[in-house]
């Protein structure tokens, strides 16, 4: 920091004491014009000359009342106005106490509004003008009197424009400050959106793959005695259960890693094109499952979006789990992709009898504003399945219906838009 910012600083931390020393300096200034001899024989001359006894007391209160100009900027043009009206019709030769006006008018122009200085501006001029021109002791066209004129106008401009710069600058700081808090809260809308989704994610491994693995450990523990191949056959599909879960658990929680960890998950997030697999794995723990797609994009249309990719992966997922987990033992699932234009429809229908599913409270079952969730199987509700499977889909735009079905069975069905997707992506920056 510079010597004149260092000084610029300690005087606006003293005002009062910076107000006094710019009166001394007005005072001092005065002084000086009031020797000055405007009209003598060769042109402007200094003379050593007294001033009246009158005009160096409204020297002295007209400077001293600056003092003052911060704490009472319209009393101290007023008192100041009244000072140099005096001095105008009274002195002879005129001292420049207009000075004083000068001070207390840009004092006024720069801590009020525009309309206000207007006023204040006009009036005072055109008084102190024009008493000087009809009362004063020189012709009314003369400089000295045209200067107050002008010297009062130039006092209100510089004024107006200070407080101009002023307000201008302090909206651009209002305005970054601003800015800075919309970033502060977007960056923490970010971050409670991506706990959510991991969240999901985290909640859709472990249901899915310890559904498969009770169901597999319940088979082993069955026939364990009477035929020992199919209960080794159970335990080796409970080990790859367990194995893709700890993966797919390693994956998610990679992404709490802190940037300087040395590793980070490089596998990619599950879509659809391991549908054939995920289906595989409930065939294994004895779910009769049939997959039906006919999501297949012709060469001129985008493919899917990574986001409706795994949305539409998690969302299968998790209707087969509560298949598994609440349809009963010869329940059979259908699942059916399907690409409609700019959307991708995702159905997931059963046939079976559990009795661990319920209707939404407004007995619609219908998967808007209410939680239908199947992850329990006790009747009592309270699990996230469907809660997270209609969060998921929202947050793309989609809908989500899930209910029972007419006969018997129950229904998930969810629609995730494409195009819209896919155009805010290659929009995006």
């Amino acid at each position: 920091m510079s010597t004149f910012q260092r000084a610029r600083r300690r005087l606006r931390a003293h005002p009062f004491a910076l107000d006094a020393a710019l009166a001394a300096g007005v005072l001092v200034c005065i002084v000086a014009g009031s020797l000055v001899e405007p009209h003598g024989p060769d042109g402007v001359t200094w003379a050593l000359r007294t001033p009246d006894a009158l005009s160096l007391v409204l020297m002295v209160l007209g400077a001293a009342a600056l003092v003052l100009r911060r704490r009472a900027p319209l009393a101290v043009l007023a008192f100041t106005g009244g000072v140099s009206l005096v001095e105008s019709v009274t002195g002879d030769p005129r001292a420049p106490v207009a000075m004083c006006v000068v001070v207390a008018l840009y004092t006024v122009a720069s801590a009020t509004d525009r309309p206000t200085t207007w006023r204040v501006g006009l009036l005072t001029m055109t008084v102190l003008t024009g008493a000087a021109m009809i009362a004063g002791p020189l012709p009314w066209y003369a400089q000295e009197n045209l200067a107050i004129l002008a010297w009062t106008g130039i006092g209100a401009t510089a004024g107006d424009a200070v407080r101009s710069r002023r307000a201008f600058v302090q909206a651009i700081r209002e305005r970054a400050e601003r800015a800075e808090r919309t970033r502060e809260e977007e960056a923490r809308r970010r971050v409670a959106e991506e706990r959510l989704r991991i969240a999901r994610d985290l909640h859709d491994v472990v249901a899915h793959h310890i559904a498969l693995v009770n169901v597999q450990a319940g088979v082993a523990a069955h026939v364990m005695d009477k035929r020992p191949d199919q209960a080794k056959e159970a335990l080796a599909h409970v080990r790859e259960a367990s194995r893709s879960a700890l993966g797919e658990l390693r994956a998610t929680v990679g992404l709490l890693r802190q940037s300087g960890d040395p590793e980070a998950p490089t596998e990619p997030a599950p879509g659809l094109d391991r549908l054939d697999d995920l289906a595989g794995t409930f065939r294994n723990a004895g779910l009769r499952v049939l997959v039906a797609r006919e999501d297949q994009r012709p060469d001129h249309a985008p493919a899917l979006p990574a986001a409706v990719d795994l949305a539409a992966y998690r969302v299968v997922q998790e209707a087969l789990t509560n298949v598994q987990k609440h349809a009963g033992a010869e329940a059979r699932a259908e699942v059916s992709v399907v690409r409609v234009g700019p959307h991708l429809e995702i159905t997931v229908l059963d046939d079976g009898t559990g009795t661990g599913r319920r209707e939404a409270p407004d007995g619609t079952g219908t998967g808007t504003g209410t939680d239908t969730d199947t992850d329990t199987g006790n009747g009592k509700g309270g699990g996230h399945g469907l809660l997270g499977m209609r969060e998921r889909v929202t947050a793309l735009r989609g809908t989500l219906t899930t209910g029972p079905r007419y006969g018997g069975g129950f229904r998930v069905h969810a629609i995730l838009p494409v195009e819209a997707h896919t155009s805010a992506a290659q929009d995006g920056p």
